[in-house]
């Protein structure tokens, strides 16, 4: 098989990947809230439970990544690491009277923390094949596989609406089971060789000289910043949501709006990226996220509002995150990719998630849902400033 043959059957295994992966979590975050919610479980319990994906990326991310860069088996980890996944899920079928908040804790925390190995290896994986002559990463190629997660999610998030909505919310781990196995299969399709493609030896600096950059720093404190402003999303919508009356259906229909033009991004983003600087980009997802958190904190018993406020994730989110996969690609070369993925996800997605889970549930308790996106506006307004100061400091230009 020729090297592009090759390349053409990993990308395309990594599309399937990608949209079985985040079909699971369209059918797993925007509802789990709810179900915890039926179970009769407080706001900071269910703030608690839904920090753990949170707590898991703090460590689990990296812990695969390191051994991934020096094993070099990307592919066998992230097979079993939902075969792993799977297995671990199957605690959320505990019936009662045995079934209590640490039986759900330690499903979701073991769940979470294998699964945590899937996307990183998969973004290095995908990154390693995208690599321009100048070290780039070829945007327009990356949102044609990475649109597939968003096509994924898209799909489980409105049917999980609907089916939910007509079966109840005990229908939930049954749900989450079946999405999860998809997973395996998925992961099961990736060719071996994937991690051995574009393989070369790049003689890589030490992960603590890159990371005393200043405008590495400054980069991830822009992304920890924007992705805790997002936290609020996350973890509050559907019950902000709820709290107001709007019913599953309209939930689910709400999650859909965002990932439609985040599909519709993906899609055509490759010219568009090219209007400007990665560091522009993350200037203006931090920007577009304060106002689309304000919007949604001030305005959310206006449907049209939420539904406008909802169109800005094509910016906040997959402009951002297409700018942030890049940048990571340069700032960690060769053999340190692994790691800079997973420090991704660890500084951006987990110490920004635990942070917001907890205390986003703590003020809830005390103010209401409406002040968690207030400050989640401001935590963006942060974000911008630090992007603008990593902008000024990056020397080698975007």
């Amino acid at each position: 098989m020729s090297d592009t043959a090759a390349s053409k059957r990993t990308l395309t295994a990594c599309s399937a990947l990608s949209c079985a992966y985040f079909a699971a979590i369209g059918g797993f975050n925007p509802y789990a809230p709810l179900w915890y919610k039926e179970l009769g479980l407080s706001v900071v319990v269910i703030g608690l439970l839904v920090s753990l994906a949170s707590w898991t990326r703090l460590f689990a991310p990296y812990a695969w990544g390191a051994l991934a860069d020096r094993r070099g088996q990307r592919t066998r980890i992230i097979r079993w690491a939902a075969a792993t996944s799977f297995v671990s899920a199957l605690g959320f079928l505990v019936p009662p009277p045995w079934a209590s908040v640490t039986t759900l804790a330690a499903a979701t925390f073991l769940m979470f923390t294998f699964n945590a190995a899937i996307v990183p290896l998969m973004e290095t994986v995908v990154a390693a094949q995208l690599m321009t002559a100048a070290g780039g990463m070829d945007a327009r190629r990356y949102g044609q596989v990475r649109v597939w997660g968003s096509v994924g999610f898209l799909a489980t998030v409105l049917l999980a609406g609907w089916w939910f909505e007509h079966f109840g919310m005990q229908a939930f781990a049954f749900t989450t089971l079946a999405l999860l196995f998809l997973v395996v299969v998925m992961a099961w399709r990736l060719p071996e060789q994937a991690e051995q493609a574009h393989s070369a030896h790049v003689p890589s600096p030490p992960i603590a000289e890159v990371m005393r950059r200043p405008e590495v720093r400054w980069f991830f404190a822009g992304v920890f910043l924007t992705v805790l402003a997002h936290t609020a999303l996350y973890t509050f919508f559907s019950l902000y949501l709820d709290s107001l009356g709007y019913g599953k259906q309209i939930v689910g229909l709400l999650w859909a709006a965002s990932v439609v033009v985040e599909i519709a991004w993906f899609a055509f983003q490759g010219r568009v990226m090219e209007r400007g600087s990665l560091h522009h980009w993350l200037i203006a997802a931090a920007l577009l996220t304060a106002l689309r958190f304000g919007l949604t904190g001030a305005f959310a018993n206006s449907l049209l509002v939420l539904f406008l406020a909802q169109g800005l994730h094509a910016i906040t989110f997959a402009a951002q995150h297409t700018a942030c996969i890049a940048l990571v690609t340069r700032y960690f070369p060769g053999q340190l990719r692994g790691r800079g993925q997973a420090l991704y996800t660890v500084l951006g997605y987990g110490c920004s998630g635990v942070l917001g889970s907890l205390a986003g549930a703590w003020l809830v308790s005390y103010t209401g849902y409406a002040a968690v996106f207030g400050v989640a506006a401001l935590a963006a307004l942060a974000s911008a400033f630090c992007c603008w100061r990593s902008l000024v400091l990056d020397r080698s230009g975007d």
